[in-house]
């Protein structure tokens, strides 16, 4: 075996040493976006105030890599008329209710085999906006593991940044109710009425006119029956 030479030596250890920085590059860019994910999400699909709406609650971890077994999410107490949670295959559904409003009070989703560490999976609701809901809805989950569980349930307040708490609540931002439909049905009924009105502007113009054409035709009989009788 050839030894190699002392000159060669440095040279090979800059090149372990950039091999090793480049693999840890590469790990930190994987590891990145599964710190970056690695909370509960809630994709909406028509947020708007006074509306009804469907939300998907997602994940794609467990507790320090243990399998997820199950999902309690609560919704907020203001800003939401109803809750109806949507039957999930390979997920059973428990309902609590407020004794005295029978409101939900919270849901829980429990899968039927715990969920691995890094697979997605998600449940849905449907819910119902109040007219007069504000513009954030935070709904906190809890999820519970084999071992162990995190609640999902830090809301940012004002000036704070969501992005710097460490176990962020689900949000559903919502756009404000749609006012332009008051002013349609106003619109509409100024045009009913200004059409009612015009209809009903047509018969009485035609009515004056049928009683004006009546009023010329009796004076030229009269005055024909007077030219007869002088004859």
């Amino acid at each position: 075996m050839t030894p190699i030479a002392p000159a060669r030596r440095p040279a090979i250890r800059r090149r372990g040493i950039r091999l090793a920085a480049s693999g840890a590059l590469a790990a930190a860019l994987v590891a990145a976006p599964l710190a970056a994910h690695a909370h509960v999400t809630v994709t909406p699909d028509a947020p708007v105030a006074g509306g009804y709406d469907v939300l998907t609650f997602a994940f794609s971890h467990g507790c320090d890599d243990s399998p997820t077994t199950a999902l309690v999410i609560t919704p907020p107490a203001d800003g939401i008329d109803s809750v109806v949670p949507a039957v999930q295959a390979g997920w059973s559904i428990d309902v609590e209710r407020d004794a005295s409003t029978g409101l939900v009070q919270s849901i829980t989703y429990t899968a039927d085999e715990p969920v691995p560490n890094a697979m997605r999976a998600a449940v849905e609701l449907s819910v119902a906006y109040a007219a007069d809901a504000p513009d954030t809805l935070a709904f906190p989950v809890e999820q519970l593991c084999v071992d162990g569980s995190t609640s999902w349930s830090e809301i940012a307040e004002d000036g704070e940044d969501p992005h710097d708490l460490e176990a962020p609540a689900p949000v559903v931002t919502l756009a404000p109710a749609a006012e332009e439909d008051g002013h349609a049905a106003d619109d509409a009924t100024t045009e009913t009425d200004a059409g009612e009105a015009d209809s009903g502007a047509v018969p009485v113009a035609l009515g004056a006119g049928g009683l004006a054409a009546g009023v010329a035709a009796l004076v030229v009989s009269v005055l024909a029956y007077r030219r007869t009788a002088r004859r």
